[in-house]
């Protein structure tokens, strides 16, 4: 039984049993969506990811769902998204009651086959907070017409008497955004995209933005072999490797073998101009090496197969030790497509938020945190008339020191505004045509441009974006929310300076050298005879143990590896080229010698 009630902050689901005692263990939670609104319900503590996914989706009217997901960050400030073949309670490591957020999680490769306009407009949204979280970074020009669409799209035709001087700077559209952008973005608006609907500027927007090598990247930071910082990200196109302005590499989907992990270790497994290729990268933590394995996992299995039935599991370690085992379990690219071309119903309308509604904010806490933090302005929205001038300098200052992560508040708000006007189709038709026509002259162009080199720029700044390493709110109730906004070196300083943490570094250090003395004392001429005999004695050990495990498994492992046995286990060993070397090298010379001394030895006995 579903019961909705709308406040006018957020609208509420409450999903209930008809068992009185089971509503004891119902668990509230608060799902942020991509307008920055918020829905909270009321779930049972089995209730499982995809229930919930559903209900966001049906709040929307939303078909064209297998794009999206819903991300929470765990108390160690790592992401994750909700998995929906497992209960809610267990995969949420915090507090109640549980924050999360609704947001794209596979972009579509070409915008223009999505069949629903609420789709387009959803997938704007998400487009438009990459863009001002860094994510979606690209060239001047690329940015001066996302920008100039998303006006248009808001405001739409400029109007002298309306629109002031200075209209572009009540947009918060880029982390940093320069009078010289604001001006190219005016000058596009008011020349070239005069009379497209916000229908059809969304879809100039998509279009353009998906031509771009940072579409669709949700960067993982880490380092290199070399202990260099890259940002390392998963598109339609393949796996993708960012440094400083440049795309280092771009491994396509067909040329990825196989991605693992161990500890903080990320393997990247391909073949690149006939060769194998492995690309190594280290992790802060094992969890977040865990979450980019399977984020890698969950991409390739969309955007490469071509149906669901030829995912297979995987297992994050090498043959012997399996490791972490997963599985993508939902529709892949090409099966969502062909749904979406069967959908036949009316479109759904789409209620767009109207740029310029204020945000009013429940706690002084809120307003606090505002103050200390580089502009938290709504994506949807600006409230520059409401703040007093202590804010205004408080941020400017902010703003020259420190590039930081903008970050929404937990908030109430008033009830959106929508827009209930249709579109006209003679509108839309017309820019999808032309649309069309720009989009097949630009793949080419970046066919061959991918072709052409490696090492790519992507924009005359370098790619750090600033939501990259948590990029979804905490509550503050959650603690720690302080240590978002900081860098990574500014968190290794303080953490260092904690008292706690010096004593531990202190009595690791004691051990390590009690280990050093250790080992120095053993290696003293004065030590002993017995010291000596010990050493060797262990050392034999070690060798009889070793050599007795060679000597009895490998025959075995042979064995059973050249034997006819279809196990899957000894299947995939077969399959790998170290083990076609090691045969045809090898076993195969090594079994033909034996076989020919065999004869000899059988023909010498029979002549005598």
């Amino acid at each position: 039984m579903l019961c909705y009630a709308e406040p006018r902050a957020m609208k509420m689901l409450r999903f209930r049993s008809p068992s009185v005692s089971s509503l004891a263990q119902e668990v509230q939670c608060t799902v942020r969506l991509l307008d920055d609104s918020e829905i909270s319900c009321s779930i049972q503590r089995d209730t499982k990811g995809q229930f919930l996914l559903d209900h966001v989706c049906n709040h929307y009217s939303l078909l064209e769902k297998d794009y999206f997901g819903i991300r929470y960050v765990d108390p160690e400030k790592q992401r994750h998204w909700l998995d929906p073949s497992k209960p809610v309670v267990k995969q949420m490591k915090c507090q109640q009651p549980y924050t999360m957020c609704f947001r794209m999680k596979f972009y579509p490769q070409e915008p223009i086959k999505i069949k629903e306009e609420l789709t387009r407009y959803l997938l704007y949204l998400q487009l438009k907070r990459d863009l001002y979280h860094g994510r979606l970074l690209c060239p001047f020009v690329d940015a001066a017409y996302l920008g100039a669409c998303i006006v248009q799209a808001e405001l739409g035709d400029y109007d002298p008497e309306e629109h002031p001087a200075d209209y572009i700077s009540d947009f918060k559209l880029f982390p940093k955004q320069s009078l010289k952008l604001e001006s190219k973005i005016m000058e596009i608006h008011r020349n070239e995209l005069r009379g497209q609907c916000p229908a059809l500027a969304e879809l100039s927007l998509l279009q353009r933005a998906h031509t771009l090598d940072t579409y669709g990247v949700d960067p993982h930071p880490c380092k290199d072999f070399t202990g260099s910082t890259a940002f390392l990200g998963f598109t339609a196109r393949g796996f993708v490797v960012f440094q400083g302005n440049k795309r280092i590499h771009l491994l396509k989907w067909a040329d990825v073998s196989k991605f693992k992990f161990e500890g903080k270790t990320f393997y990247v497994i391909g073949v690149q101009r006939e060769k194998k290729l492995v690309l190594t990268f280290h992790t802060c933590t094992p969890a977040s090496c865990k979450h980019l394995w399977k984020c890698a996992v969950e991409n390739q299995a969309f955007y490469k197969c071509a149906k669901s039935s030829q995912i297979k599991t995987v297992s994050s370690s090498n043959i012997i030790f399996k490791g972490s085992r997963f599985r993508y379990s939902g529709r892949v690219a090409k099966e969502v497509i062909e749904a979406s071309s069967k959908i036949q119903r009316d479109p759904p309308v789409v209620h767009r938020s109207q740029f310029g509604q204020c945000k009013s904010f429940t706690s002084l806490s809120h307003k606090q945190l505002i103050m200390n933090m580089e502009p938290l302005l709504p994506a949807l929205s600006s409230c520059r008339e409401n703040r007093d001038s202590s804010a205004n300098n408080g941020l400017s200052a902010l703003k020259d020191s420190v590039h930081l992560s903008p970050l929404k508040p937990s908030v109430t708000s008033e009830e959106v505004e929508v827009r209930e006007n249709h579109v006209h189709e003679r509108c839309e038709e017309g820019g999808v045509k032309r649309i069309r026509a720009d989009e097949e002259r630009r793949e080419i162009h970046v066919d061959h441009e991918d072709e052409a080199c490696a090492a790519l720029t992507i924009s005359d700044t370098a790619y750090s974006p600033c939501a990259s390493v948590v990029p979804t709110p905490v509550e503050e109730s959650q603690g720690g929310v302080d240590l978002l906004f900081q860098s990574p070196a500014r968190l290794l300083k303080e953490l260092h300076a904690d008292p706690e943490m010096q004593l531990e570094l202190q009595a690791e250090r004691e051990r390590e050298l009690a280990r050093e003395a250790f080992r120095q004392s053993l290696c003293l001429p004065s030590s002993g005879r017995q010291q000596m005999q010990a050493c060797l004695l262990s050392a034999a050990r070690l060798v009889v143990m070793a050599t007795g495990l060679l000597v009895i498994l490998l025959p075995l492992l042979l064995v059973l590896l050249e034997s006819d046995l279809d196990i899957s286990f000894l299947h995939d060993i077969r399959q790998t080229p170290e083990f076609e070397e090691f045969h045809y090298e090898y076993y195969c010379p090594l079994r033909r010698w034996f076989l020919c001394k065999l004869e000899l030895m059988t023909e010498k006995l029979w002549g005598d």
